[in-house]
């Protein structure tokens, strides 16, 4: 995650300044082994400096003389590599080889040994990403089958929709080869978001063919026909969603870059998609359509207009009462930053719990300082020492003793900590890597280190984390504006209205605070990313459904009367809401269900439970903010033409 900080985050300067002036990296993974005496350590050290892909291995040996009995050693160094039988040895893995140097690490160590660490993190995510994508695909894929010949009267046209969006996937998880790479998050989300999200636009347009076939024999006219009608739908559909996705470029903060470019290239393709390859496809095969008809498997929703009005009343009343907490609760949620913790039935969380129980929580971090006199380096060392959730500081002047000039060791013993510009101090927390103790510790070391020096630099796991939070809070103000200007600005195009928008808006976004909220309520800290994106993509995708609705809404209302084109609507355009509703809910709840990793799942369950939210308001709250403000809508609407009569 810290690789899509911006280059000017603090800690970005940080690492490429240490990488300037030390050799030796800071170390990004624990590797735990029991039931070992020192000189089995020792030899497991020396096996894992052969692992290729591993630059630097740290132990006991590094920060102590092991030919004095550990008896007469400090004791709190001691603990921080060896006790009780177990031996904890800090290894630096490169960067790309996380995944083939902790496999090696695990068939050295076997079944009780451990690794933990960012280096951990980053391999098992790689990992999960293509077999986890793979496997939700494969219960999505029929699931979603089910639901199109559910909604269909014909066995080939589920297969028409999935080929059409099918082939603008594949196009666009190629195109990726000219990006370089792509996030993990980006490769587990964006294709089966591109998926659900589009393929409104085919159901849209064979929908409108199969009314035209009925009304005309020929089936290439039927075709023209069912483009220019569902074309407004379609463009409008696409291009709110379009300029959602587009808004997650302009985030400081990588990830929203990597995820919302590969989103608006989806959408882009699918639309062409839909507009060219589709019609060809569907006239190619049009015959195997009416061969392979089949009896409507769901009755019609009639009726059922008059009973979702009757409770018109209680709707609004009920989002008034949630509309303000929800917005209060959804700022005030408590967020995880980074990756989040693997569930303990994954090898990735079992390995934390077992180091913890040893070893307790050790969160290192790399304070480097100008490199002057050793007594101003003594005493800033005692000084962190004494810092809460600070369990020891290894440095020059505790480690060797700041007598003794560096310059009569050799230069083996001195590097690791001077650079000849800078002294390099390294601070073991009891932290977490985020959360309120860790990043209340990373300003109480800022602080006490800007006391000594003028110019000092903090670097490390929990550092990175923490700004990500800065950088991310002040992208969320942003993208969450520029989302409901730019659909804002699409839905007044297209509706020719001024309240039409506000009114379209207020009823997805109100469904986006409640889903956001939730986490508040039931006190389960939330994946920032999760929510980043779900704020945008949930308003983004589920605008849809308010389109659609009030598209038709709009035009039976030059023909009747408020309340009938209400109904009407209701009782023709339900049954198209609710099937891509329950397709995205689907993708969601199965993202959720299927991924082991946090950020993933995170996003997969805040978007399935969206888009059951926006289903709810956009049939019951929305039709009775379209009554209640109808005379409103006329008035603040260019050439409406709305039905004078009653």
């Amino acid at each position: 995650m810290a690789d899509y900080l911006p280059d000017d985050a603090p800690s970005i300067e940080a690492v490429e300044l240490m990488e300037q002036e030390f050799d030796e990296p800071v170390p990004n993974a624990r590797v735990m082994i029991q039931d070992v005496t020192v000189t089995e350590a020792l030899q497991v050290k020396q096996d894992l400096e052969e692992i290729e892909g591993i630059s630097a291995v740290t132990w006991l040996d590094d920060v102590m003389d092991l030919t004095v009995p550990l008896e007469m050693a400090d004791q709190d160094m001691l603990s921080s590599y060896y006790q009780d039988g177990a031996a904890l040895i800090s290894v630096t893995i490169e960067e790309e080889q996380e995944v083939a140097v902790t496999n090696e690490i695990y068939d050295l160590i076997g079944e009780d040994g451990t690794i933990t660490g960012e280096a951990v993190t980053t391999a098992v995510s790689q990992t999960m990403a293509g077999d986890e994508s793979m496997y939700a695909a494969l219960l999505l894929v029929p699931i979603i089958i089910i639901i199109l010949i559910l909604s269909t009267n014909s066995w080939v046209e589920p297969v028409l929709f999935l080929t059409a969006i099918g082939v603008s996937i594949l196009i666009n998880l190629g195109s990726n080869i000219f990006l370089g790479e792509v996030s993990f998050i980006t490769q587990s989300v964006a294709p089966i978001l591109q998926l659900a999200v589009s393929l409104d636009y085919a159901i849209f347009l064979l929908h409108s063919f199969s009314d035209y076939r009925k009304q005309v024999s020929d089936p290439t006219e039927a075709m023209k026909l069912a483009m220019k009608r569902s074309f407004p739908a379609i463009i409008a559909s696409a291009s709110t969603t379009f300029f959602g996705f587009m808004a997650l470029t302009f985030m400081d903060f990588g990830i929203g870059s990597d995820l919302g470019i590969n989103l608006v290239k989806g959408i882009l393709l699918s639309f062409i998609s839909v507009i060219i390859f589709l019609p060809a496809l569907t006239l190619m095969f049009y015959k195997w359509i009416d061969k392979t008809q089949h009896r409507q498997f769901i009755p019609d929703f009639k009726n059922v207009g008059s009973k979702v009005m009757k409770l018109r009343v209680p709707s609004l009343l009920i989002v008034m009462l949630l509309i303000v907490p929800a917005f209060l609760a959804q700022s005030n949620t408590t967020f995880i930053y980074g990756a989040g913790e693997f569930p303990e039935d994954t090898r990735a969380g079992q390995d934390v719990v077992k180091t913890e129980e040893v070893f307790g929580k050790e969160m290192p971090m790399v304070l480097l300082v100008p490199e002057e006199d050793r007594g101003t380096e003594e005493a800033l060392v005692q000084e962190l020492e004494g810092l809460p959730n600070v369990s020891s500081v290894m440095s020059y002047v505790n480690v060797v003793g700041a007598a003794v000039p560096p310059e009569y060791l050799d230069e083996a013993v001195t590097e690791q900590f001077y650079s000849g510009n800078y002294a390099r101090i390294t601070i073991f927390a009891q932290t977490d890597a985020e959360g309120e103790a860790a990043f209340s510790l990373i300003e109480q070391v800022k602080e006490t280190a800007d006391q000594y020096y003028d110019d000092t630099h903090l670097l490390g796991e929990s550092v990175s984390l923490y700004d990500i939070r800065e950088i991310v809070q002040e992208d969320n103000t942003f993208v969450n504006i520029m989302t409901v200007v730019t659909v804002g600005l699409v839905l007044l195009i297209t509706f020719r209205s001024l309240s039409i928008p506000v009114v379209l808006l207020l009823a997805i976004q109100a469904s986006v605070w409640i889903n956001l909220a939730i986490p508040y309520f039931t006190d389960a800290p939330l994946v920032y990313i999760g929510y980043l994106l779900i704020s945008t993509i949930q308003l983004a995708a589920t605008v849809d459904y308010g389109i659609l609705f009030t598209e038709n809404y709009y035009k039976l209302r030059q023909e009747m009367s408020a309340m009938q084109a209400i109904k009407k609507t209701i009782d023709e355009k339900l049954f198209a809401i609710f099937i891509s509703a329950s397709i995205l809910s689907s993708v969601g709840f199965i993202l959720w269900l299927t991924s082991t990793n946090p950020v993933v799942s995170s996003i997969g369950l805040l978007l399935g439970r969206g888009a059951l939210l926006a289903f709810v308001m956009v049939v019951f709250v929305l039709p009775a903010m379209l009554v209640v403000f109808d005379k409103i809508i006329e008035k603040t609407s260019w050439k409406p033409n709305f039905y004078k009569g009653k």
